[in-house]
């Protein structure tokens, strides 16, 4: 068989993983999204810039650092223990903090984009109809950045399944746990088990291709309005 029980179960950790991670950021980072495109605060540069470091900082230093934050001698860390919740590093939630903190600017920044392209003039025109800002938001702004929703969910989802040093960092190598499939096939390379590290290897070749081709077409079509 090309995949044995603990690729499996490495695939099913990733996509699970991935898909948790997508769904928080979609969550947390539409608001955030927003606010970038509106606001007009001096703070904007600075979360921004933070919302961005991920896409020029090296994954093991974030890793490092959620570690050191997360660890039992770190504020977070001290805080999970004392609420009786236990060690973040090393567990699922883990993975999942730092997948979201990782992804952040590839579900973020799309939105923000598709919302600053709306402009202001379908948000003058829900005003002049005496609609509430969260109508607005919801009746308006969102319909119409469906676009950047689209981008923002596959990007996001397709960066957390690629992700290695980060959850590597965090989640270390525990089979069923924390172990994805980057590190096991990382795993597999190893061992000098080049066959199945093909076979992994080649699915996540195949998935980031239909990735893109999915994404691209998503935008042909949102050119031609169809």
């Amino acid at each position: 068989m090309p995949f044995g029980p603990d690729d499996w179960n490495a695939v099913l950790l990733t996509l699970k993983l991935a898909g948790t991670t997508t769904l928080l950021l979609l969550l947390f980072g539409t608001p955030i999204a927003w606010w970038l495109a509106r606001t007009r605060s001096w703070l904007k540069g600075p979360v921004g810039a933070a919302v961005a470091l991920p896409l020029v900082l090296p994954p093991t230093v974030l890793g490092f650092y959620l570690l050191v934050t997360l660890g039992p001698n770190g504020p977070i860390g001290q805080l999970t223990q004392s609420l009786g919740l236990g060690l973040l590093p090393f567990t699922f939630p883990g993975l999942v903090l730092a997948s979201v903190l990782y992804s952040m600017p590839f579900v973020v920044q799309p939105l923000q984009q598709a919302f600053e392209s709306l402009g202001e003039r379908p948000l003058e025109a829900a005003a002049t109809l005496r609609a509430s800002p969260w109508d607005t938001f919801f009746s308006v702004a969102l319909p119409l950045a469906r676009p950047g929703f689209v981008t923002a969910t596959i990007l996001g989802f397709a960066h957390t399944v690629g992700e290695f040093g980060v959850v590597l960092m965090i989640g270390g190598n525990i089979p069923e746990k924390t172990r994805v499939v980057s590190v096991q096939i990382y795993d597999h390379v190893e061992a000098l088990e080049y066959t199945q590290a093909h076979w992994l290897a080649g699915g996540m070749l195949v998935f980031s291709f239909l990735v893109l081709l999915a994404l691209y077409g998503s935008k042909a079509r949102s050119r031609h309005g169809y």
